[in-house]
């Protein structure tokens, strides 16, 4: 629907006029060979009913409807409009373009956004502040508040039993693979690829460490340490099959030659610098994979990988 003639400083021009409502255009679109100019909403509707132009009756279908030139764009904007709210008091006259934005300020603009002074702070439509009631509001945005935390836990627990559910299908099947793989070498094949990508799309994901203090090396980490790091390990998603092979590989027995004593670690120190390593979350560790330091000498580096842990010194 367009604009009431009335509401208009000084007379109109008849080309910006929609013939079906009769009011100054609003929104306007035209026709595409005609270019008739229609309010948007009003020429919207008439289409629904009958796909003709309502002056010529030329053929039209809403696709083709088109913006109007500017030149018609420029001449609704500097028409002079009465602000909507002059039955409630407002006096102001402004130009078309500007009447948006001075209905979202206008003071006497009865659905004015407005913020509850009496305590809750909610914002309140102005003509339903005097009728406002603090408590029930809060009451309902906290009933809905918790029905959204309701569903949300819902939600929570639905996905969780689905993972639980995957995580189930995926242990029977990597189970039977297992059970497959001892009497077929071609299962032993794909079961070693499936469990070689699975270290790989692990290790992509773990952030890449710096060690600034080799020094801080602990060669021979006690039990309890080796826990945390091993539970650090499961938790960063660290594939089952080899936590434990890397565990044993945290301590300086199982560590390949160039490391297994004092004197061939000092020995080979200025080499460290090439490991690429990973750092174990949270923890200062990290692991050196063999998948992604073939580049080292055979005497650093051992299958699946090695845990080193420190004292300090990995950023």
């Amino acid at each position: 629907m367009g604009y009431e003639v009335i509401r208009f400083e000084g007379p109109v021009d008849e080309e910006l006029i929609c013939t079906i409502c009769s009011g100054v255009l609003e929104d306007p679109l035209q026709a595409p060979q005609c270019e008739h100019a229609f309010c948007s909403s009003c020429i919207q509707e008439w289409l629904t009913r009958q796909p003709t132009c309502p002056v010529d009756r030329s053929p039209i279908t809403p696709n083709q409807l088109k913006q109007v030139p500017r030149i018609l764009r420029n001449l609704l904007s500097r028409l002079s409009i009465a602000c909507d709210n002059v039955s409630y008091g407002c006096t102001a006259v402004i130009k078309l373009d500007s009447l948006h934005s001075h209905l979202q300020e206008c003071d006497h603009n009865p659905k004015k956004p407005m913020h509850c002074e009496k305590g809750c702070g909610l914002v309140v439509p102005k003509d339903e502040l005097k009728d406002h009631n603090c408590t029930k509001e809060l009451r309902v945005v906290v009933a809905q508040m918790q029905m959204k935390m309701s569903e949300m836990i819902s939600q929570m627990e639905e996905q969780k039993l689905a993972l639980n559910e995957q995580k189930r299908e995926i242990c029977l099947l990597k189970e039977y693979m297992r059970s497959m793989r001892v009497s077929n070498p071609r299962m032993r094949e794909i079961q070693a690829t499936i469990e070689n990508e699975d270290v790989i799309r692990w290790v992509s994901v773990l952030h890449p460490a710096r060690v600034t203090r080799w020094g801080g090396m602990i060669s021979t980490p006690d039990a309890v340490l080796q826990a945390v790091i091993k539970r650090a390990l499961i938790d960063s998603g660290c594939p089952t099959h080899i936590v434990n092979e890397l565990m044993e590989n945290a301590h300086e027995r199982r560590w390949p030659i160039g490391l297994s004593t004092l004197e061939t670690r000092q020995l080979n120190r200025r080499q460290y610098e090439n490991y690429v390593t990973k750092r174990i979350p949270n923890k200062q560790a990290v692991v050196v994979m063999a998948c992604e330091n073939q580049h080292m000498p055979e005497d650093l580096i051992m299958d699946p990988g090695l845990v080193m842990i420190f004292a300090h010194g990995v950023e």
